[in-house]
């Protein structure tokens, strides 16, 4: 973890406790074991001394929470021990579908708007009496319907104020669909974090043999959206850059939207090189599938898809079929959000791991310590790059 002179020249704003919801059961687990790591590693004798460092050490951080139901469906939120001066960090999955809960007699899943209820369910039994309550939600709620078109509803940014008027102090998401949605709660702590570093770091660790240049590389938006994570990430591999631009059918909605008739490519030749697609969200996949369809036909080597949220809520049938007729190579998503245990048996899928970067944020955040640090992505993808450069190939050997 970055600058740990920091941390310990920083006498933290409470004692930690991190509260996962069901929803966000095992990734919370996961940064548990990493905080714990973290913390036992510093060899300070005036951490174990101080009295502002009591409790500061733990083998677990991890608040006893539950949300139970009635059996109408209603719910509740309560908490198995005190949290009376802590430094709480809520951490909640809206996306995970896989949680149940009986309601006169049927098996129900949870939507995101469950989810979402659940949180404040936590946030209320908390009463008050926490120090400070931070929300860790990778998928920002209704991220998708953060603007305003005729007579419809602004439902991200009334949760983000609903929120707020709860005493949040922070808010911490990832890859927020518009990041302007942060104007709803101006004067509120809102941190929106991009992870290219983690798609990167998983490229290279599982192909030996890409080359970093613009003769070779090229990384694509699949739409005006993703170009800014686009823009970026190939301006720190300097790469080249592209972006399809989605043509929609405005006469009629499907599924709540438009539905796209063609991509167009704005960019330069394809021809030969490898490419890396990003963008925010793999929802049904169609946008990314057709994008991957249209790269191969246009001669394009390798193809790797890498999605923050890998939803997938068509399921993996598409995904499967356009494999097995050469469309992409790889997909690589984050377990930010709830993965489907069939995903880890294609072969064309990659995990990027955020617990330990989640971690390392919670514990700079609890210290009020910049997170300059953990958010100098360049440096560390740049550290990366020469590491895999570097690398002795088995002819020289």
């Amino acid at each position: 973890m970055p600058n740990l002179q920091e941390i310990e020249s920083a006498l933290p704003v409470a004692p930690l406790k991190i509260a996962a919801l069901p929803s966000a059961r095992d990734f919370g687990l996961k940064v548990n074991n990493y905080l714990v790591k973290f913390r036992k590693s510093l060899h300070n004798d005036r951490l174990k001394q101080d009295p502002a460092f009591r409790g500061y050490s733990e083998d677990n951080y991890l608040v006893d929470l539950e949300t139970p139901r009635f059996g109408s469906g209603e719910g509740k939120a309560f908490l198995r021990e005190s949290i009376r001066g802590k430094d709480l960090f809520l951490l909640v999955d809206v996306c995970n579908h896989s949680i149940t809960y009986n309601m006169n007699g049927f098996t129900n899943h949870m939507s995101p708007d469950d989810h979402y209820q659940d949180l404040k369910r936590a946030v209320m039994a908390c009463n008050g009496k926490a120090r400070r309550i931070n929300v860790i939600m990778p998928f920002l709620y209704e991220s998708r319907q953060h603007k305003r078109e005729g007579r419809e509803s602004l439902d991200c940014a009334y949760a983000l104020r609903e929120l707020r008027d709860m005493g949040i102090s922070n808010f911490i998401t990832f890859d927020a669909h518009d990041p302007r949605v942060q104007n709803a709660i101006p004067l509120n702590g809102f941190d929106n974090f991009t992870t290219p570093y983690e798609f990167i770091k998983v490229l290279l660790n599982i192909e030996n043999d890409l080359i970093i240049d613009k003769e070779h590389l090229i990384v694509i938006s699949p739409d005006e959206g993703a170009l800014d994570r686009a823009v970026y990430c190939a301006s720190v591999l300097g790469v080249d850059t592209g972006m399809f631009y989605k043509r929609r059918d405005y006469s009629t909605i499907v599924n709540g939207r438009n539905p796209i008739v063609a991509h167009e490519f704005l960019g330069d030749r394809i021809d030969g090189r490898d490419v890396i697609v990003m963008d925010d969200i793999i929802s049904s996949g169609q946008s990314m599938l057709d994008t991957a369809r249209q790269l191969k036909a246009m001669n394009a080597g390798r193809v790797y898809l890498c999605c923050t949220f890998g939803l997938f809520t068509d399921g993996l049938k598409a995904f499967d079929e356009a494999y097995a007729l050469g469309y992409f190579d790889r997909v690589v998503t984050t377990n930010l959000t709830y993965l489907p245990p069939e995903l880890y048996t294609k072969p064309y899928f990659f995990e990027a791991d955020m617990s330990k970067f989640v971690a390392s944020l919670i514990n700079f955040m609890n210290h009020d310590a910049s997170l300059t640090n953990v958010l100098a992505t360049t440096e560390r993808i740049h550290g990366i790059l020469e590491d895999y450069s570097n690398r002795i190939s088995p002819e020289t050997e």
